[in-house]
């Protein structure tokens, strides 16, 4: 193999704990989530009129910042299109910051799903939702540990966090952005 990966037994096992750990989080998310029996009622609203007003206004914010972040991640890696110029010092920190923010919006989000929601399967949008908040925190778990590892491949960090993006934009558009233009916007 040619690849860096193929190369190392260490960076196989490194890569492969960090996509096994994600898909046992994921994994096990879905079947706590399965298996337990919805509340049908929030815990706390933070303020919002509702639950599902909570969960649309905190998921929009994640994704906005998660748009932050592969703005920032293109720009580090010399990848953002149109710009020449040297991602400044203080882009890392941003980065970094707008993820950790993004990540912790998304906490009573997920909570909400899994104690008041469960695991719904209604229609095959509240299917793919479902499926797809297990696979995002999945994916972000496989990333943190990724980041740790060191050597990895050029890819590797690059596929994980568009793993996390991706499945962060399909949670959007399956409840936030369906429940928005369902209901109207709703006021906080």
């Amino acid at each position: 193999m040619s690849t860096a990966i193929g190369k190392s037994p260490a960076l196989v096992i490194t890569l492969a704990g960090a996509l096994l750990a994600g898909a046992a989080v994921a994994l096990s998310i879905g079947v706590y989530a399965g298996l337990h029996e919805p509340a049908n009622r929030p815990l706390v609203t933070l303020g919002f009129s509702g639950m599902l007003q909570m969960k649309a206004w905190l998921t929009n914010a994640a994704t906005l910042l998660l748009i932050v972040q592969l703005t920032t991640a293109l720009w580090m890696w010399g990848r953002l299109p149109g710009v020449r110029a040297a991602a400044p010092s203080w882009a890392a920190p941003v980065h970094r910051w707008s993820g950790t923010t993004a990540f912790v919006l998304t906490v009573p989000v997920a909570f909400h799903c899994i104690w008041a929601l469960g695991f719904a399967t209604g229609d095959l949008r509240v299917t793919v939702h479902s499926i797809v908040g297990c696979l995002f925190y999945g994916a972000y778990a496989a990333k943190m540990l990724a980041l740790r590892g060191r050597g990895l491949p050029g890819w590797a960090l690059p596929v994980l966090g568009g793993s996390v993006f991706a499945t962060l934009v399909l949670l959007w558009l399956t409840a936030s952005l369906w429940f928005l233009t369902r209901s109207g916007i709703p006021l906080i």
